[in-house]
Formats: C-alpha cells, structure tokens, sequence
C-alpha cells in the first residue's frame, strides 16, 4: 500500500484531467527524510519541460529540521524520471493542444520510493467549476434520496 505524503486537491477543481502517468523524482537525502515526515505542498506546483527533461516547479519540501548545513533549498526544481518517449509526448501535448501538467499526487509506493502522479490537465473556465459542481451535489442529493427510501 502506498503512502500519501501531499496531494493537489485544487487541482480536479480547476482542471479537466484528461490522462495521470506516474513518475520518479530525483531527491536529496533530506528531501526524502522531510518527505518521510509527511511534509511537502504540492498545491502550486507544475511541471515544464527544460534542459532535456521533465522538470518539477513550485514543489514546496520544507527543510529537514535535523539537516546540516548540507540541507536542501525549499523550492528548487526536481526533476522527474520518465522515459524520453513518455517526455516527448507530454511536452507534444503541452505545445499542441494548451494544455498543463501538474502533479495530482506525492506519495511513496510499496517499496519506498517517492513517486509522483501527474496528470494531463485542460484549465476549466468558470462556468465549467458552477457546472461540475451542480452535478456532484446533485450525485449527492440523489444518493441521499435513494438511501432514505430504503
């Protein structure tokens, strides 16, 4: 079972998620300790293609309170490990067709390593936010109904 370390809850509010593709991190030791201490915030993060690769910006891991001087910077951009076909499609897509990446979920999985699962995003307009949620309260209204009526 994995372990949650952050998730982008925001982020299935204010986008269409239209595809999610797991991806590796490239960590320091106390980024991966600071992790293991369920810190991080990855509410405003994204990620953009540079330098011939997938990089993670905006990805707040606080600094490790037991670090030496050799800590880690807070916001630094991470890179992400995927393979070279997996980054051209993304970033193909993101030229293409407008749309963002952004990080849905950091977590550890079954063996311990921090993975993170990045979701193919379209922004959803203001009137697209009214509708979805109409819906989903709806959803609920009726579940209710139905569960009152035996």
């Amino acid at each position: 079972m994995s372990k949650s370390v952050a998730e982008n809850r925001k982020a299935r509010h204010s986008y269409f998620i239209t595809d999610t593709l797991e991806a590796g991190l490239i960590l320091t030791g106390t980024e991966v300790k600071s992790l293991r201490a369920g810190q991080a915030s990855i509410g405003e993060a994204y990620a953009v293609e540079r330098d011939d690769g997938l990089f993670l910006i905006n990805s707040h891991i606080p600094e490790y309170k037991a670090g030496n001087r050799n800590n880690h910077e807070p916001l630094r951009p991470r890179q992400l490990l995927l393979h070279r076909r997996e980054i051209d499609k993304l970033s193909s897509s993101v030229a293409r067709a407008g749309v963002t990446i952004v990080p849905l979920k950091l977590y550890f999985n079954e063996r311990g390593i921090a993975k993170v699962l990045l979701g193919i995003a379209k922004g959803k307009k203001q009137h697209d936010k009214r509708a979805t949620e109409k819906d989903r309260d709806w959803k609920r209204d009726q579940a209710r109904l139905m569960r009152d009526r035996g």
